[in-house]
């Protein structure tokens, strides 16, 4: 199993790279070390209770808001308003937004893992910084 998974990270590096992949994926440790770390990001963290998921909801921008509500200050026109709104562009609106939910699903699907690979990496970096930070705070090194 072993065998095919590293025949399988193999060849997807070599189609990046003829596809105009980061140079960088030449070296095929260095890729097996992005490799493992982006996947680690997308498939062993629970998405929903990430830090900057958390952070991007404290703004009010973590999840689309899909409810309509219709009001109108106008005291003579205004249930003429609401009636043409309720019967004509409800239902228009309603069909745009099921047209358009499965992208709504994918995008926010994308920007979890986006949140979860940048977490990950923000991680890593914690990590090296107090490493480097305890080799220069310790005596003899």
């Amino acid at each position: 199993m072993r065998d095919i998974e590293d025949e399988v990270r193999r060849a997807r590096r070599q189609r990046l790279l003829a596809q105009g992949g980061a140079s960088d994926y030449r070296d095929p440790h260095l890729y097996a070390a992005v490799d493992a770390l982006l996947r680690r990001a997308v498939d062993a963290r629970d998405h929903d209770a990430l830090l900057l998921g958390e952070l991007a909801a404290a703004e009010g921008d973590g999840e689309l808001a899909t409810h309509l509500t219709f009001s109108s200050h106008r005291t003579v026109l205004g249930p003429v308003v609401l009636f043409a709104k309720r019967r004509v562009l409800l239902p228009m609106l309603r069909w745009l937004f099921e047209y358009s939910q499965e992208n709504f699903r994918r995008q926010q699907r994308l920007n979890r893992i986006v949140f979860a690979c940048l977490e990950e990496l923000a991680i890593e970096n914690a990590k090296l910084r107090q490493r480097i930070a305890d080799r220069q705070g310790a005596p003899g090194k």
